[in-house]
């Protein structure tokens, strides 16, 4: 849980900078909040769903405003098709003196406990202050798979200790393949990469090999020696299938943060799946899991 804690901090601080963005002339005027959607299932696992208000441009970002942000007491709900289950909400230490929180399996209900299955079709629905939001996501086949992952020497890098992450994998013939991938290095959590999503557009139908980069954590910022792995590490990939508004969601937001600070960026739109006007998306992962010793 506490990587989707961590994940929901950095989503809420650009959801503060993009969400007032201008081409030319900014208006800065004070708007009302939305509602921010996190939620997400994977195969084998429960939904997971959290919900926060967007900040106004003009806020200081600080520990105590993260923690208020959470929205309480909403109906959250999810549908497989065949069964609807009303999730719970829950609490979790978020920091010394803060808690955080998320909706996931009523432990009370479990007659009507979803969990994610490949090919099948989730329907999320959310009723709060008086609105309701929806939206409805796959979880797809795992149609793409690592064939073998292997390690390589940081290039140019006189460290000969540091190494680089390879995959070889076959993409199917026709387009519309999505792929998002996260790491964990030893104990630590599972990071997504910084740019953690690609589609099949150049690699349709082909064989490949590519570097992944190890996954960051965009709350401590990037630094050099986090993009390597070391010998006698222990790292797992996780490799997930994902639909387009998936795909488009993440690319979206990774090219909108990147873009923070910097006066030259093109102007960018993130591109979410809830309807309402909320700000977020309802994902879907289909997730393969490899470990590997670093050799």
């Amino acid at each position: 849980m506490r990587i989707w804690l961590k994940r929901w901090v950095v989503l809420m601080v650009l959801v503060a900078f993009i969400s007032c963005e201008k081409n030319i002339d900014f208006n800065l005027a004070e708007t009302a909040p939305v509602l921010v959607v996190d939620a997400s299932i994977e195969n084998g696992q429960p939904p997971m769903v959290i919900l926060t208000k967007s900040f106004s441009y003009f806020d200081k970002i600080s520990p105590a405003i993260l923690a208020n942000a959470f929205v309480h007491n909403a109906v959250v709900t999810m549908s497989n098709g065949t069964v609807t289950h009303r999730l719970k909400e829950y609490a979790y230490p978020l920091a010394p003196g803060y808690t955080g929180f998320y909706y996931s399996l009523d432990s009370a209900n479990l007659s009507t406990a979803i969990v994610g299955e490949f090919n099948r079709q989730y329907d999320l629905n959310i009723q709060s202050d008086g609105q309701t939001y929806t939206s409805t996501i796959g979880i797809p086949a795992l149609a793409v798979r690592p064939d073998s992952v292997w390690f390589k020497p940081a290039p140019q890098n006189p460290d000969t200790n540091k190494r680089v992450l390879f995959i070889k994998a076959t993409d199917p013939r026709g387009l519309g393949n999505y792929i998002r991938y996260f790491t964990k290095n030893n104990s630590g959590p599972f990071l997504p990469g910084e740019n953690s999503v690609y589609d099949d557009q150049v690699l349709d139908g082909s064989t490949y090999e590519v570097q992944l980069p190890q996954g960051i954590d965009r709350n401590a910022g990037t630094k050099a020696d986090s993009l390597f792995f070391k010998k006698g590490d222990t790292v797992t990939l996780k490799f997930c299938n994902i639909e387009r508004p998936a795909y488009k969601f993440w690319s979206t937001w990774e090219f909108a943060y990147q873009g923070i600070g910097n006066p030259f960026s093109q102007p960018n739109k993130v591109l979410g799946n809830i309807s309402n006007n909320a700000l977020g998306a309802f994902c879907g992962y289909a997730a393969y899991y490899k470990t590997v010793i670093v050799r």
